[in-house]
């Protein structure tokens, strides 16, 4: 996201910074690169709990510096401290910001904080220690519109859809072993089957084509063995992974890493450009095939019976932290761990997402999206 600033006051900036995110902050540092008078986006962390303010505004900078076009930034902490006898709050943190932006080379535009009960600037000498009164502040974006973690909560699905596809599941498992030729124990057997479960078995014998069918599909209207499918594909590392790299770039993208798979699994390595690719190196992606990958996933996980919502959560939460979306990525990898601990998806977005490390295109020229971290 690149625009034009046009601020006419320090209060002003404060009151576009809920519109440029979508949501109000809150506990929040909230980060806009500038390259010249244009903002290059906009950057959401959490206030760092640990008393290291040296280290996180390192890292804060940083993020900023691999931007190829930003030569300053503009800082808000949105708090729920209040100014009181000590002033303005968070000022440890501002001063380390301060000390690490100017020995970056680039230039702080301003450095604000919005209070409880009041807002003020870090760099005015003269603000009130009760700083400015929040009156001054007007939003566009109302404060019932939520905040950084609105959004990543799943579609509300009825308890019959959720038994619907729990009976899909167990359906599809069981016409996969059929066509497979065995049971459980590796045993042969012949069974009638639900015709619709065939069907859905079938699909799984072109994986690309289902891939890129679903992103057509009717979220609002899934039906049962939809959401049986994907959720039995998304709880396969191997099958999980041509999604991914399909819905980043495309139908021949899903041959070849299904061909790369089948590769691997006969003893060849597996090509390192498509392992970069899951590690958030290279071209940015379309980000209107990854919000339409997000949102069915998420309406896959509301529905599918709770042993196959981790690897459904997990690949929510990539799709997320590959749109630049860290806190929300945050929110459905812990969702995965809570009920698979050792989920290996959801770890290591996790993992991303603690490091602060986003992927490389969030910081390419022309990139879309809202550039969060947390």
């Amino acid at each position: 996201m690149t625009s034009i600033v046009k601020a006419a006051s320090p209060a002003h900036f404060l009151s576009l910074i809920p519109t440029m995110l979508g949501y109000h902050p809150s506990r929040s540092l909230i980060i806009v690169p500038f390259g010249s008078s244009r903002s290059l986006g906009v950057m959401r962390f959490d206030l760092p709990s640990a008393p290291e303010p040296d280290a996180f505004a390192a890292t804060v900078t940083g993020l900023v510096c691999r931007l190829p076009d930003a030569d300053g930034l503009a800082m808000a902490v949105w708090t729920d401290g209040a100014f009181g006898d000590d002033g303005i709050p968070h000022r440890e943190l501002a001063d380390a910001l301060r000390r690490t932006v100017t020995a970056s080379g680039l230039r702080l535009v301003d450095a604000l904080c919005v209070g409880a009960d009041a807002w003020g600037s870090y760099l005015d000498d003269g603000c009130p220690r009760a700083g400015w009164s929040l009156d001054e502040l007007v939003f566009d974006v109302p404060e019932a519109s939520g905040d950084h973690r609105s959004g990543a909560e799943l579609p509300l699905v009825g308890d019959d859809d959720r038994a619907d596809a729990d009976d899909a599941l167990r359906a599809l498992i069981h016409a996969v072993q059929v066509v497979c030729a065995v049971d459980d124990d590796g045993a042969p057997f012949v069974d009638r089957l639900d015709p619709r479960a065939l069907a859905a078995a079938c699909a799984l014998d072109d994986l690309p084509t289902l891939f890129e069918d679903a992103l057509h599909w009717d979220v609002d209207d899934l039906a049962a063995f939809d959401v049986a499918v994907l959720a039995w594909c998304l709880s396969r590392p191997s099958v999980r992974d041509i999604g991914l790299v399909q819905w980043c770039r495309g139908l021949d993208a899903g041959d070849e890493a299904l061909d790369a798979q089948l590769r691997w699994e006969a003893g060849e390595e597996y090509p390192a450009h498509l392992v970069r690719e899951m590690w958030g190196a290279g071209e940015q992606p379309d980000p209107d095939r990854l919000h339409t990958a997000l949102e069915l996933c998420r309406h896959v996980a509301a529905a599918a019976p709770e042993s196959a919502q981790p690897g459904v959560l997990a690949t929510c939460a990539w799709l997320s932290w590959a749109l630049g979306g860290s806190t929300h990525a945050d929110l459905y990898a812990s969702r995965a761990r809570a009920l698979e601990p050792t989920h290996g998806l959801a770890e290591i977005v996790a993992t991303f997402v603690a490091a602060g490390h986003l992927p490389d295109w969030a910081f390419q020229r022309g990139a879309r999206g809202e550039r969060t971290a947390s």
